[in-house]
């Protein structure tokens, strides 16, 4: 009995040591395809489901509560043919904040160019030195951008490694027939986000990560003021390449994930921070100046 016990206890020790990365919910839309089997869908979001969650995506070693929470969100618009679909990808990232129980937005981007073949029942397989495969290239695309950002808030360029397989992958997909990977498909697609954030150029961004986050929201609840006040003083470095290059998918990226919870940050700021804090942010994210005009309507208690 105790060497069946000890079995059972170093197996499930293993399965701990070998935890894979991400907690991903996975959904498939296929509300605006008519006249096809239903099934296939769910087949999709379960074996998408099952490609992400089970995957080991690094050599890191990850607890249960430690995987990284995210979510993909897949909208099929159309049935191109019995084994091909295109329509819209949608990556939401969160990052849990020390000390409380809120999840910092991180991602929420909107992916326009997903076209891909699915054979229902046939194994999902990924080769980092192919792109046999255009929807786990896509897929194993942004997981290795999951990781890269979230690697970023916690240690300075801590994401460097998985920005660089995404970028394997981007450069692997320059004869592709799907689109999203090329420089001319548009200013904001997989080429351009892995382009900024492996851009030397961009750096100051991928420092406001980890300062952001790791330096300034988890000091919030045990120092608000201070934690604060690093945000803040981060945001400089948004302005920095915001203005040696205003179009960046980076600049749309950051604010799209986080234009609320700054408002929610700095509502509890003095005025002169408020003051310094509004400059940036209507001159980095000028779409969202009406909403950041909340921060001077709220109340110091």
């Amino acid at each position: 009995m105790t060497r069946i016990f000890l079995l059972f206890a170093l197996i499930f020790s293993a399965g701990i040591l070998n935890g894979q990365e991400f907690r991903c919910n996975v959904s498939v839309s296929s509300s605006r395809v008519e006249g096809t089997n239903k099934q296939v869908f769910e087949s999709m979001r379960t074996d998408i489901y099952e490609f992400m969650n089970n995957r080991k995506w690094s050599d890191n070693v990850f607890n249960t509560d430690e995987r990284i929470e995210c979510t993909i969100f897949i909208q099929i618009n159309q049935q191109i043919s019995s084994d091909e679909f295109s329509g819209t990808l949608q990556v939401q990232l969160n990052r849990p904040v020390f000390n409380s129980s809120y999840n910092s937005p991180l991602l929420n981007l909107k992916d326009n160019d997903l076209q891909f073949k699915y054979v229902e029942f046939q194994p999902m397989e990924f080769d980092e030195n192919s792109n046999s495969n255009p929807l786990t290239n896509i897929l194993a695309f942004y997981a290795y951008t999951i990781l890269g950002f979230d690697y970023d808030t916690f240690s300075p360029l801590g994401g460097s490694a998985y920005f660089q397989k995404a970028r394997a992958i981007v450069n692997r997909s320059q004869n592709a027939r799907e689109k999203g990977w090329r420089a001319f498909e548009g200013n904001f697609n997989r080429f351009w986000l892995i382009e900024n954030v492996t851009n030397q150029s961009y750096g100051p961004f991928r420092e406001l990560l980890y300062r952001y986050h790791r330096l300034g929201l988890d000091l919030l609840a045990e120092k608000p003021d201070l934690g604060r006040s690093e945000i803040a003083d981060a945001l400089k470095n948004m302005q920095r390449v915001y203005r040696s290059k205003p179009d960046t998918y980076i600049n749309r990226i950051f604010f799209d994930a986080k234009s609320e919870e700054l408002v929610n940050i700095f509502s509890k700021g003095s005025m002169d921070e408020k003051g310094r804090v509004m400059s940036i942010l209507t001159e980095c994210d000028p779409s969202n100046s009406g909403k950041y005009e909340k921060i001077l309507d709220q109340k110091i208690f």
